[in-house]
């Protein structure tokens, strides 16, 4: 076990980031653009937006960080992804609004369709991606200590089961209470955060593989002791 110093320079961890970050803003600029009915092979059929077979890949790569590299080093790809997923947004919103050109014109409908959020929908998705994210995190961390670095699978699980309740909890409340009946509300919001949960712990044996190829190839395997577990922070 090894506490790294700030300075420490590791070979993964930039990629790592990148890759958290690539995932986190496709899922939310591309995935919510489309909403999608699969059928059942036991009969029946389920309905959801196509960023959550994606965004649960962001939920995955916070469990490998903070497992790896630890809390602080997650909470900075935090911060990263959450700029990135704003400027983004922010940039979707001057697209939208943007006068378009003759040329253009017959196309406005269809970019309004993909990149025209409401502020009510990014206020949510960006409330809920940090609030969810940094509950995974702790959830992990903390797991980590209790365990004594055993049984990695019950803190992919619970840290997912955690974060993402969270997560779909506040997204669909902020986004759309008062807007659709609460039982339907209630209904999408529990068949979503199946589906999200559900895809982590399937590809559990994958972030099994990659932790200890991660820890290996670092030398790391933090444990978050003395660690200040504050979201407001970018201390590694």
């Amino acid at each position: 076990m090894n506490t790294p110093s700030q300075n420490r320079q590791f070979k993964y961890y930039d990629f790592v980031m990148a890759a958290y970050v690539c995932v986190l803003l496709c899922s939310n600029l591309i995935g919510p653009a489309k909403e999608t009915t699969i059928l059942l092979p036991f009969g029946g059929s389920v309905t959801f937006l196509a960023g959550v077979l994606f965004f649960p890949i962001s939920y995955i790569f916070g469990d490998i960080l903070t497992e790896v590299y630890g809390y602080g080093r997650d909470r900075r790809v935090v911060w990263a992804g959450f700029a990135a997923l704003a400027f983004a947004s922010l940039m979707a919103s001057v697209v939208v609004h943007l006068p378009p050109s003759d040329a253009s014109r017959a196309g406005q409908s269809a970019v309004e369709a993909i990149f025209g959020n409401t502020p009510r929908i990014v206020l949510a998705s960006i409330t809920a991606f940090l609030c969810g994210t940094f509950v995974n995190s702790y959830v992990l961390a903390k797991m980590k200590i209790w365990t004594r670095g055993r049984w990695l699978w019950t803190r992919i699980v619970g840290s997912t089961l955690c974060g993402e309740l969270v997560d779909s909890i506040l997204f669909y409340f902020i986004a759309f209470y008062g807007r659709m009946a609460l039982p339907h509300l209630v209904a999408i919001l529990f068949t979503q955060y199946a589906l999200k949960s559900g895809w982590e712990i399937v590809a559990t044996p994958l972030t099994y593989r990659v932790v200890a190829f991660l820890k290996k190839a670092e030398n790391e395997d933090y444990y978050d002791i003395n660690t200040n577990f504050t979201p407001f922070s970018l201390k590694t």
